[in-house]
């Protein structure tokens, strides 16, 4: 025990003065500690930090070095086209040291290049797999436009871009528009010694659209009905967009109303409702129907009509169980091959052809296909009367003037409308047989036979079928399959 005064200060004084000694060597060391981690900082190193300020250069970080780090604009491309609004005070960021330290004594950071490793093996990953992807546009050239994926700058050309071109602007305001959008696209070159990434929107959008397809195809019922958009207009119809497929509209399933063409109805990018009719998923076709997508049209249409009732109508299609027809309204039917003529045949085309006009008995209304039952067999009675000439078989053989021309404009549209969708003339679209046996105008004149015993008036209204058949009665098949040389004629 010390008791002596003057020693017991020295004891106190010295243990003052170990506690500031020792409080100026932590502090020597925290310093030492903070200098030795601010200068050990080398380009390449990836840091992480707090943002703790946004100028209109860019964003100030801490990490934890003596001085703050500054991420500029330019080094945030992979933020988007407007990267100071998608950050935040207080957000953590992963950052790549370009400069240990500027002039201005601050430490040099980039955001894309902290991602631009991860980047290329991501991309390295799509380009293998060549899947699809969104990136939104972050700049352009009048080369194309800038893309920024997950770090490494990306560029898609003009030819790789789908429907977008530059205006022809100095400033390219076309392109300019498509900045800050998100694109879908596909890697279609990569190479990263050249530093080089080219993408396709065209590409990305076509395996959307197969994938798309596929999808509908095996999704798509016949009978319902789907909310499309026009994507393009032929002469022969219109190809409606069901959301990555296109089906067809053929020119028959248009409107109900025949006169008007698919310009005067349509417009490309119009919405329109669709009936599926067909799905032929080998063949990786749709077929679809604007007007059966209108139910309450085609029932108001057929409300005049009953089962019973004989009426005019134009054939439009034919099929081995049968043709089809439409009748004055215009709604179409079914005509079974048991109800064209009393003899047997194998196909409708034996009996009847497009453009043929027929009175038609209507045996059947079937509402929920939207479709007639006719015949002309019952029809022969009240068809004779009308002024319809009819031979022994149940062939018409003549057309009331005023029928006929109540159908001009009908038969006009049915024989446009094959050669549409052929591509041949309508003489060209028919069988060796009807071209030797029947003329171009459907139940008109014929050439003279010699030895027919028939007036000229009577020919004129003698059908091609008929004339077949009057070859077969005198054995003469070949002729009645091949056209006839011309020593047979008169």
């Amino acid at each position: 025990m010390v008791n002596n005064p003057e020693e017991q200060a020295g004891q106190r004084g010295g243990t003052l003065g170990l506690q500031e000694d020792a409080s100026m060597d932590m502090a020597a060391l925290l310093a030492q500690e903070e200098a030795s981690q601010f200068h050990s900082l080398r380009r390449g190193d990836v840091v992480e930090g707090t943002i703790i300020g946004i100028t209109r250069d860019g964003v100030i970080v801490d990490i934890g070095a003596k001085s703050e780090g500054m991420i500029p604009v330019n080094e945030m491309h992979s933020l988007g086209a407007e990267p100071l609004r998608k950050v935040a005070t207080g957000d953590k960021v992963v950052a790549y040291v370009l400069q240990p330290e500027t002039t201005e004594g601050e430490i040099l950071l980039s955001l894309d290049r902290a991602r631009g490793e991860r980047g290329w093996r991501v991309l390295q990953q799509l380009f293998e797999s060549g899947e699809s992807f969104e990136a939104e546009v972050t700049g352009f050239n009048k080369g194309g436009l800038l893309v920024n994926v997950e770090g490494v700058a990306a560029f898609v050309p003009l030819s790789q871009l789908v429907g977008l071109r530059p205006e022809r602007t100095e400033g390219g305001a076309g392109l300019q528009a498509a900045v800050g959008k998100t694109l879908r696209l596909k890697v279609i070159e990569l190479n990263r010694r050249r530093n080089r990434v080219i993408l396709s929107e065209r590409g990305a959008l076509q395996e959307w659209r197969t994938q798309q397809k596929e999808r509908l195809l095996s999704e798509l019922e016949e009978g319902e009905v789907r909310r499309g958009r026009i994507s393009s207009i032929r002469n022969f119809g219109v190809f409606v967009d069901l959301g990555g497929a296109d089906g067809l509209v053929h020119l028959s399933e248009i409107s109900w109303d025949r006169t008007k063409a698919p310009e005067e109805l349509f417009k490309l990018g119009d919405e329109v409702d669709v009936y599926v009719m067909k799905v032929d998923a080998e063949r990786k076709k749709i077929a679809l129907s604007i007007r059966r997508a209108q139910p309450a049209h085609w029932d108001g249409i057929v409300e005049k009509y009953q089962v019973g009732e004989v009426v005019p109508g134009i054939v439009t299609k034919l099929a081995t169980f049968g043709a089809f027809a439409r009748i004055e309204g215009p709604v179409e039917g079914l005509i079974h091959v048991s109800e064209l003529v009393d003899r047997r045949i194998s196909h409708s085309q034996e009996a009847v052809r497009e453009g043929d006009i027929l009175p038609l008995k209507i045996i059947r209304i079937e509402r929920d296909r939207h479709r007639l039952g006719l015949s002309l067999k019952q029809a022969r009675d009240q068809g004779e009367r009308m002024g319809f000439t009819f031979s022994p078989d149940g062939e018409v053989l003549s057309v009331p003037p005023e029928v006929r021309d109540a159908f001009r404009e009908e038969v006009a549209a049915v024989l446009g409308e094959q050669a549409a969708e052929t591509g041949a003339a309508v003489e060209e679209r028919e069988s060796p047989t009807t071209a030797a046996a029947r003329p171009a105008d459907n139940q008109g004149t014929i050439p003279d036979t010699a030895g027919s015993g028939t007036s000229a008036e009577e020919e004129e209204e003698l059908p091609q079928t008929q004339m077949a058949a009057a070859f077969a009665a005198l054995k003469m098949d070949q002729l009645a399959s091949d056209p006839p040389p011309e020593e047979t004629k008169a």
